[in-house]
C-alpha cells in the first residue's frame, strides 16, 4: 500500500506539491508514503518546493525568552518546567515589561527579527493580560515581530493579545493524536485545537509544530504532520523540535536509556513538513545544541528556514551567537528580513 502511494506521489510531485494553493486534504497514508520515499529523492523534492516559496539562502532568526519560568500545572512528560516532576528548576514570577523589552532590544541587536515570549502556564489568567500587553506593545515598538506562548487561551484573551500587537501565537500539538496520551494527560488534543481556532479567529498568525524523538514511531510523526497539514489554515510557523532529554522527566529518562532520534529520520521529518505545509516557516528548534553542522545543513536543504538564536531556549541550551555566525558563514546563509513570510503568503 505504501509503495503504491509512493509511486503515485512520485508521478504527481511537482504539480500537487508545488501548487499555488497548498493542499489541506492529505491522508495519513499519503504522509506516511512521503516519509517512506528514498531519502535523496525526498530531500530533493522538499528543496524544490522550498525554492518555490522562499529564498533558500535566507534563514529567519528568532529569539525566545522565558518570561515566567517553572511551576506549570501541566504534566508534559518532556518538560523541565512541570510541577509534576523533580528537575531542580525553581519557579519564578512573571517578569516586568521593562526587563522583557530590554531583552528584546538585545535580541534585535544580535540580528533577531522575531521575539518570542514564553510563560510556563496551563492557561492565561485575565489578571496577567495588562502586563503582557505592555510587553507585547513595547517589543512591537522596537520593530520586531512578536510571538508568545502562554498556554490555552479563550476567544476574548486571543482578541486582547491581538489588540496589544501580538503577531504570532505559539501552541504546539506536540505529537500525533495516537501518541498524545503518552506525552500529557492534563490537556486534551482538542484543547490545543480550540486554542488554535481562537488565535486564527482573532486574526493572529499561528506558530504550531511538535517534538520528535520522544519514543514515538514514524506513524506518530506522520500523524503530527497530518494534523498540521489538515488544519483549516496551515501554521504560519512550524517548529520541529528534537527532544532535549531532561533528567527527572519521564520522557527524558526514557530517551536517555533508549537513545535520541536518528539524525536522518529527523531530516526526513523536516522534509515532509516542508512538503505538506509549503508556505510555513519551518523552524529548526530545540535540539540544535547537539546537532552537527552537517546535520543542520541537511535540515536547511530539506526546507528548514528558521532557527532560534541565543544561548538558551526557555530552560534548555541553544548554540551561542558566535556559533551560529560560523554556521551561517560556512553554509553561505543570511538572516531573513522581517515580513518575509507575509511576502511568501502574498505570492
Amino acid at each position: 500500500m505504501a509503495d503504491d502511494l509512493s509511486r503515485t506521489l512520485t508521478a504527481c510531485l511537482p504539480d500537487d506539491l508545488d501548487a499555488a494553493q497548498p493542499r489541506h486534504d492529505w491522508t495519513l497514508e499519503e504522509v506516511e508514503a512521503l516519509f517512506a520515499r528514498p531519502f535523496m529523492e525526498l530531500v530533493f523534492d522538499a528543496a524544490s518546493v522550498h525554492r518555490r516559496w522562499f529564498d533558500p539562502s535566507q534563514v529567519q532568526k528568532s529569539q525566545l525568552l522565558s518570561i515566567k519560568t517553572g511551576g506549570c500545572a501541566e504534566n508534559c512528560g518532556y518538560c523541565s518546567q512541570s510541577a509534576s516532576f523533580k528537575t531542580g528548576l525553581k519557579a519564578e514570577k512573571l517578569m516586568e515589561p521593562s526587563a522583557v523589552i530590554a531583552e528584546a532590544m538585545a535580541a534585535k541587536a544580535g540580528g533577531a527579527s522575531r521575539f518570542c515570549m514564553g510563560a510556563a502556564w496551563r492557561e492565561l489568567k485575565d489578571r496577567d493580560t495588562p502586563k503582557l500587553a505592555a510587553m507585547i506593545s513595547g517589543v512591537k515598538a522596537l520593530g520586531l515581530e512578536t510571538c508568545a506562548t502562554l498556554g490555552m487561551l479563550t476567544a476574548d484573551q486571543a482578541r486582547q493579545l491581538k489588540d496589544a500587537g501580538l503577531d504570532y501565537y505559539n501552541h504546539n500539538l506536540d505529537t500525533g493524536p495516537d501518541y498524545y496520551a503518552e506525552v500529557v494527560t492534563t490537556r486534551s488534543y482538542q484543547d490545543r485545537l480550540d486554542t488554535l481556532e481562537h488565535v486564527r479567529d482573532a486574526g493572529m498568525s499561528t506558530c504550531c509544530g511538535g517534538i520528535v524523538g520522544m519514543g514515538e514511531g514514524r506513524r506518530d510523526r506522520a500523524g503530527l504532520l497530518h494534523a498540521l497539514a489538515t488544519l483549516p489554515v496551515h501554521p504560519d510557523s512550524l517548529p520541529v523540535n528534537a527532544l532535549v532529554p531532561v533528567t527527572g522527566t519521564p520522557l527524558g529518562e526514557r530517551v536517555l536509556k533508549t537513545g535520541e532520534i536518528d539524525p536522518i529520520e529527523f531530516v526526513r521529518t523536516v522534509a515532509v513538513a516542508r512538503l505538506v505545509c509549503p508556505k510555513a516557516m519551518v523552524r529548526l528548534s530545540a535540539g540544535r545544541e547537539t546537532m552537527s553542522v552537517e546535520m543542520q545543513a541537511l535540515c536547511f536543504l530539506a526546507g528548514a528556514n528558521s532557527i532560534f538564536v541565543g544561548g538558551k531556549l526557555l530552560t534548555t541550551p541553544n548554540p551561542e551567537q558566535d556559533e551560529d555566525a560560523r554556521l551561517f558563514a560556512v553554509l553561505d546563509l543570511k538572516p531573513m528580513p522581517a515580513g518575509a513570510l507575509d511576502q511568501a503568503t502574498a505570492d
